[in-house]
């Protein structure tokens, strides 16, 4: 009778085991769910894409916005949604990955050179003073240590649908960072992109 308890017991603790790395497994899978496109494809390292707002009435395709007459762009959006914009590409922090995930960081670019003759890679800049938001600029980092070019996606409760948020917890796991999710910013008469405030959920629009 003891070696038949034992023998149930033992049965009994393997299968809470499978069952928890299966569930560990899945929800690891569902974390890191690779994100989608407007053909609902996934959205893949190294090829061009449109950014453009989820809703309407919240602008266009996402674009470089000259603020001040001056460098660095910003990026920002067209204040309507007939322009076509510009597409962007994504770099990977994690080399293996050749689709792009939610919730791992990446890079990303406008594909398109600019008369400021420099990187077009976004970066999170300085805290503007008037709105109290740090806008989203483009330009390279300035040390190894500054982990400011480096984004996520977030998936919502809708399909296909992505927030876009700063917190590179991937690339520096022991930093701590005033995280924060991109959305625009209207500022005399143009949009710019910028954290702490408006959620702007986005999708992906392959360029054909």
């Amino acid at each position: 009778m003891r070696m038949a308890s034992s023998s149930v017991l033992c049965l009994a603790i393997a299968w809470l085991l499978i069952m928890m790395m299966a569930a560990s497994a899945l929800s690891q899978s569902d974390e890191n769910a690779t994100v989608l496109d407007t053909n609902r494809r996934p959205v893949q390292y190294g090829l061009e894409y449109y950014i453009k707002p989820a809703i309407t009435d919240s602008g266009g395709r996402f674009t470089l916005i000259n603020r001040n007459s001056s460098c660095p762009s910003y990026v920002g959006q067209l204040n309507t949604d007939v322009g076509e914009g510009l597409p962007v590409t994504f770099m990977p922090h994690a080399g293996e990955d050749k689709v792009v995930r939610v919730n791992r960081d990446f890079r990303v670019a406008f594909s398109v050179a600019t008369t400021c003759v420099q990187s077009t890679l976004w970066k999170v800049g300085n805290r503007d003073p008037k709105s109290g938001r740090r806008l989203i600029v483009t330009g390279r980092a300035l040390s190894r240590r500054d982990y400011s070019n480096f984004f996520r996606f977030v998936e919502t409760q809708f399909g296909g649908i992505y927030n876009i948020r700063w917190c590179p917890t991937e690339v520096c796991p022991t930093c701590r960072f005033d995280c924060g999710f991109v959305g625009g910013l209207r500022e005399n008469g143009k949009i710019l992109e910028a954290l702490d405030g408006f959620v702007l959920p986005v999708v992906f629009e392959k360029r054909t």
